[in-house]
């Protein structure tokens, strides 16, 4: 029998139909679901030192569960030294089961070790029913150790579904186990 992560169970078994009846959907299709989460993170030093481009994949590759790709700059910033096509940063997407065990991770271990954490903003929403945050710190994340790590970069975190709105996003992630924070 193939594997099936325990919040896409989760998900089809209780927060499918908890939706369905909240919002008055007639078929299980109408309901938001997740679709990709995409991860980027800028490495400003990159620009003079690759490999500390290449450490910042790694960590990245270890959290997400994928190898990232290299992002590069779209024109020149002359006050930033950067020209046009150089490397500054890595992102991935992440789809299927990687995604659900990636949300599962991130919501269930890495956010409840922010310090003073006292939920994610309302304002992360886009008006469309995707979710948008920041995180300063990848050391959240049990999958890196603090040892190994020579320096902490922020990232940021895109969560698309398939809900038309806000309200149908926010009570999808809140099912999905999301600590949103109290408006």
């Amino acid at each position: 029998m193939a594997y099936k992560p325990r919040l896409k169970e989760q998900y089809r078994d209780q927060i499918q139909p908890r939706l369905m009846e909240q919002f008055g959907y007639t078929n299980p299709w109408q309901a938001p679901r997740l679709v990709k989460i995409s991860v980027n993170m800028g490495v400003g030093e990159a620009t003079s030192n690759f490999e500390t481009l290449e450490n910042a994949m790694n960590e990245l590759a270890l959290i997400i569960g994928q190898r990232p790709c290299i992002t590069r700059a779209k024109r020149s910033i002359s006050t930033f030294n950067v020209r046009k096509g150089q490397a500054i940063g890595c992102k991935a997407t992440v789809r299927g089961a990687r995604m659900w065990e990636f949300v599962d991770r991130l919501f269930n271990t890495a956010l409840p070790r922010i310090r003073d954490f006292r939920g994610l903003p309302q304002s992360g929403f886009d008006g469309r029913g995707n979710y948008t945050m920041g995180l300063d710190d990848h050391l959240i994340f049990p999958e890196l150790s603090y040892d190994e790590v020579e320096k902490t970069r922020g990232m940021s975190i895109t969560i698309v579904t398939t809900a038309k709105t806000d309200e149908e996003a926010s009570a999808l992630l809140e099912g999905l186990g999301m600590p949103l924070a109290s408006a």
